[in-house]
């Protein structure tokens, strides 16, 4: 793993953020998972201004890993990272975006969910991979199977990760980190209940802590 994957791995939770108010919510949201012990992001595409998000995020935490997510096409990719983003997530495995992002220097979690996915990422190089949907597409049962003739990953399942699970995740070896929205919902940000994001997060890492035997 390079440097910024191994510092996704130790705090080992991505929250997953669809912002419908940028201007108003980013710099709130940022210092609510920083305070909270998770400073990273994937703001996803989802959203119209998750650029004008990533940017607001990175200013008000410089030291905060923003990340773009849902990125589709190689236009969004130059958005986000004139944004700031330091790293690029994808629903799906397009080998045109990984080659681009590889060109531009910057890190991508594509999303693999088949022995093809596998195969294809491992000849374009990469070393850890985005399992998306998680838990629709057979969740860590899975992910362990597919690490069998694929030992060389790691993996960031996304989808169907809470705090209920999240332990379950972490306790594999194979997994780098897990991507949630469990504690940044919609109903968390747009009504901008930074303290119980605080909360979630704070738990989220006590998780990490005790799965981990690093705290």
């Amino acid at each position: 793993m390079n440097e910024l994957q191994a510092r996704i791995s130790e705090i080992g939770v991505v929250p997953v953020i669809k912002l419908n108010h940028p201007q108003r919510d980013a710099a709130g949201l940022a210092q609510a998972l920083v305070k909270g012990g998770v400073p990273v992001a994937e703001v996803t595409f989802r959203a119209a201004g998750a650029a004008d998000a990533i940017r607001i995020m990175s200013e008000t935490c410089p030291d905060m890993l923003v990340g773009a997510g849902t990125v589709l096409t190689t236009a969004q990719v130059d958005e986000a990272l004139a944004a700031g983003a330091k790293f690029i997530v994808t629903p799906g495995l397009d080998p045109d975006i990984v080659r681009y992002c590889q060109e531009k220097g910057v890190t991508i979690f594509p999303g693999c969910t088949t022995p093809t996915d596998y195969h294809t990422a491992f000849k374009l190089g990469l070393e850890v991979l985005k399992f998306f949907p998680a838990e629709q597409s057979g969740g860590l049962a899975k992910i362990k199977a597919m690490s069998a003739p694929f030992p060389m990953f790691k993996i960031m399942p996304t989808g169907g990760v809470s705090l209920k699970n999240l332990a379950e995740y972490l306790s594999s070896p194979v997994i780098c980190a897990c991507g949630g929205s469990y504690m940044v919902t919609a109903d968390l940000i747009d009504n901008q209940k930074w303290d119980e994001i605080v909360a979630l997060c704070q738990k989220s890492v006590e998780i990490v802590k005790q799965v981990r035997g690093n705290g």
